[in-house]
């Protein structure tokens, strides 16, 4: 029996999520995704108190409508010291799904079930996608190799042709989608939906300066580098004159702690900080430190627009 399609798992009229994106997602982008018949995501760390979530879980709760659905993103390691009341407020509050990254999703999972809340998790490779389908998710996320931010190694196509032969549960691909054609692509090699985040960062609503929203504009794929930079894991910005000034390596000092198996922990900490820290200033005030992540679906926008209209494009 085959699984679901997105559209049926989550009673929406496309098989799109909005994909989570830190300081770029907020109520208002999802709100038109949901008034244009898609589902919409927002990292739960975009909120720095448990009131500011619940407030905002409210908004789309009020304007949620038939053919649109909303969903948070977790952190679910210990990196996250907010996730366990993170997760008790969405559970308290409600919302129709929650995608989990980076760890172990078996709490939110038992939790959220509890209450009628679907469980979707980001995973890179087979190995991870079984535990999590042993877990009890709902759909997977298969984040490949073309995906913003963090992504995974394998390409849309062997992963996804791998994750569906293999699991039982919806597989949504996450990466590389910028147009209509590459949704068609996607849902032709076996993936149930897709998560797409890079071509709404310029957007009319999305919640950053306007040089980050231009800059999706006016760079294009090849303009696309993996850096070390910011969280000691690889991941992707544009390749701005400043980033190609500080380079995207760990510096030597990086590296030799990093072999340093009881100092490794501390160090991407104090990494991911000071990364995080460069990327929340680049993308909300004007700074010449202009550390943008995105990924190569930029190639296919050409001008600031409306959530609608992006979601129109994509879909027509």
């Amino acid at each position: 029996m085959d699984s679901p399609k997105l559209s049926e798992l989550l009673k929406i009229n496309y098989p799109i999520i909005q994909a989570p994106m830190f300081l770029v997602s907020n109520t208002t982008m999802v709100i038109e995704a949901m008034k244009s018949g898609i589902s919409g995501c927002i990292p739960a760390l975009n909120y720095r108190t448990l009131d500011e979530l619940r407030v905002a879980i409210s908004e789309l709760k009020a304007a949620k409508v038939k053919g649109g659905a909303f969903g948070f993103n977790l952190i679910v390691n210990k990196s996250n010291i907010k996730y366990k009341e993170q997760l008790r407020v969405i559970c308290e509050e409600g919302a129709d799904f929650i995608i989990t990254s980076l760890g172990s999703p078996e709490e939110t999972i038992n939790q959220a079930h509890k209450v009628g809340i679907k469980v979707f998790c980001d995973v890179v490779d087979l190995k991870f996608a079984k535990k999590v389908e042993s877990l009890g998710a709902d759909a997977i996320i298969a984040v490949n190799n073309e995906a913003g931010g963090h992504r995974g190694a394998i390409s849309a196509k062997v992963l996804i042709d791998d994750l569906v032969k293999n699991c039982g549960i919806p597989i949504i691909s996450a990466g590389g989608v910028g147009c209509k054609d590459d949704i068609d692509k996607m849902l032709s090699f076996g993936a149930a939906g897709v998560s797409i985040g890079s071509p709404f960062i310029a957007s009319i609503e999305a919640g950053v300066t306007e040089e980050y929203k231009q800059a999706c504009v006016d760079y294009g794929a090849q303009d696309i580098v993996l850096t070390e930079r910011i969280s000691g894991t690889p991941c992707t910005v544009i390749n701005t004159p400043y980033v190609q000034k500080i380079g995207t390596k760990q510096t030597w000092l990086e590296s030799f702690l990093n072999k340093n198996r009881s100092l490794k922990k501390w160090v991407k900490l104090i990494r991911f900080m000071i990364g995080t820290n460069a990327v929340t200033n680049a993308a909300t005030k004007a700074t010449y430190k202009t550390v943008w992540v995105a990924g190569p679906s930029i190639e296919h926008t050409k001008e600031i627009l409306p959530v609608k209209d992006i979601v129109t494009k994509l879909v027509n």
